[in-house]
């Protein structure tokens, strides 16, 4: 059977369902490869910018060297709190020649280090619904190109008073090739975003140790 001329002689409705997969699966692609770079550049930034950090004695230096890291997620919570830490310092009563400045509330910049977080999150989490979307809508699309052409089968027995393999094969064929689509574009973003949602939970983690690590070194040196 010469698939290709399958296609071409299919019905209307069996052509959308199979233009609609394939572009549900190249978008599926699309949004993997981007993906897969974005946690990639954020992994090494991470990991550079959390050497600079822990060798680092003075936050003003890691400040001058955060524009190295853009993709870092931690970049964005330090700083977030070092202005708030800034702004602390310069807004509070004076103080005795020669003591050191002190930050007046610990908590207001934890509060700023877990809303800079949901920003963060926010950013890697930023079209995985896309692939969601796909893995949950193509396998239903796919089933209804299957629907379709099983119809058509019928209505060829029908009219043509017989069932046939050369009959009912077109139709039967139709249906078969629109499930196989649906998962070919359904499984790779199922897979793909179970992976990447396992990324954004281990960052995750990762931006909360960076808050507490971040916070301790204030409490330690600030109050």
């Amino acid at each position: 059977m010469n698939y290709f001329e399958l296609l071409l002689e299919a019905s209307l409705v069996a052509k959308l369902v199979l233009l609609m997969l394939i572009f549900f699966s190249v978008a599926c692609w699309v949004l993997i490869v981007q993906k897969q770079a974005l946690f990639r550049k954020t992994r090494n930034d991470t990991d550079g910018f959390l050497q600079l950090f822990r060798g680092s004695s003075r936050f003003s230096e890691v400040k001058t060297a955060c524009k190295k890291f853009d993709f870092s997620p931690q970049v964005g919570l330090f700083l977030a709190g070092f202005s708030e830490l800034q702004f602390q310092l310069k807004h509070q009563p004076a103080h005795e020649k020669g003591e050191q400045p002190r930050v007046r509330s610990l908590e207001s910049i934890n509060r700023v280090l877990q809303r800079a977080s949901f920003v963060e999150l926010s950013k890697l989490e930023k079209n995985l619904n896309h692939l969601a979307t796909i893995a949950a809508v193509a396998p239903f699309v796919g089933l209804l190109g299957t629907v379709w052409g099983i119809i058509e089968a019928f209505a060829d027995i029908g009219e043509q008073k017989s069932a046939s393999l050369a009959v009912v094969a077109p139709g039967i064929a139709e249906a078969l090739i629109a499930t196989a689509v649906g998962l070919f574009a359904a499984i790779p973003a199922v897979m793909a975003y179970n992976y990447f949602i396992n990324k954004v939970q281990t960052l995750s983690a990762e931006m909360e140790d960076f808050c507490l690590e971040f916070v301790g070194i204030v409490e330690k040196n600030f109050t």
